[in-house]
């Protein structure tokens, strides 16, 4: 599969995150009846809320300002025939909870899969010059339809992809944060690096994450036998922007 960015001069700087969700989104099925998008969401925050210790401040995401990218690379004998792609997030939402220390903190954000873009020039321009060959916008769109489609994201049953800290440790500026991804159901957690950077009105994390197809039951897409095919591993990137929405808690 493939990944891509929005177009727009405000989002050329993004980097790749949560396109490889998109791809990611093939994981195994499960049997319970998917949450709708905002029972999900309040579900999430609400559970990242109650780590949150006295004098915790809120900060809520700034879609204008955060995005999540996946670079999906090619494999397999003939991969010169093909594209490595970028995807990109689009009005993304959440909070953060910034505490005294990294253990006293956590954030939320939901990406909703029909806002994912592919490919789009700007995105692979930002990505670096290895993007900068141009993908046809038929091809664009056949792999945005294929990302979307039941047996990979489902984005009609699953409408979006979440990322949270499950916990954190280390010091400022760069903690330690385990991030789970949440996709088609599924959980999957990983232990990174996150840079934070903060100010008086607001705050900055960037991280970067590499997750499995394989890990969440997702076979690689592959075409002529193997001969071109989607490799395993996505690499993801998100930065994520958060502005005070509300004051400290008591």
């Amino acid at each position: 599969m493939v990944a891509n960015a929005r177009e727009g001069a405000a989002r050329p700087r993004r980097c790749a995150i949560l396109a490889a969700l998109v791809i990611l989104a093939g994981c195994r099925s499960t049997t319970a009846p998917p949450p709708s998008a905002n029972a999900s969401q309040s579900q999430s925050e609400g559970s990242a809320a109650t780590t949150a210790g006295a004098g915790t401040r809120r900060f809520q995401v700034d879609p204008e300002r955060t995005v999540v990218t996946i670079v999906v690379r090619r494999a397999g004998p003939l991969a010169k025939l093909g594209h490595d792609h970028v995807i990109t997030s689009a009005d993304e939402a959440g909070s953060v909870w910034l505490g005294n220390a990294p253990a006293d903190s956590s954030f939320e954000l939901t990406l909703p899969v029909g806002r994912f873009d592919v490919d789009l020039p700007a995105a692979r321009a930002a990505a670096g010059l290895e993007f900068a060959a141009p993908v046809p916008d038929d091809a664009r769109a056949g792999t945005r339809r294929n990302m979307l489609r039941a047996e990979v994201l489902d984005g009609e049953h699953f409408p979006t992809i979440t990322l949270r800290s499950s916990a954190a440790s280390g010091v400022w500026p760069q903690p330690i944060v385990r991030v789970a991804v949440t996709l088609k159901g599924v959980e999957l957690e990983q232990e990174i690096p996150v840079v934070v950077e903060r100010d008086a009105d607001g705050l900055t994390a960037r991280g970067e994450l590499r997750l499995n197809q394989t890990d969440f039951g997702i076979a690689p897409f592959s075409a002529a036998g193997g001969a071109i095919r989607v490799a395993d591993t996505l690499e993801i990137r998100f930065e994520i922007m958060a502005a005070i929405s509300l004051p400290r808690v008591p």
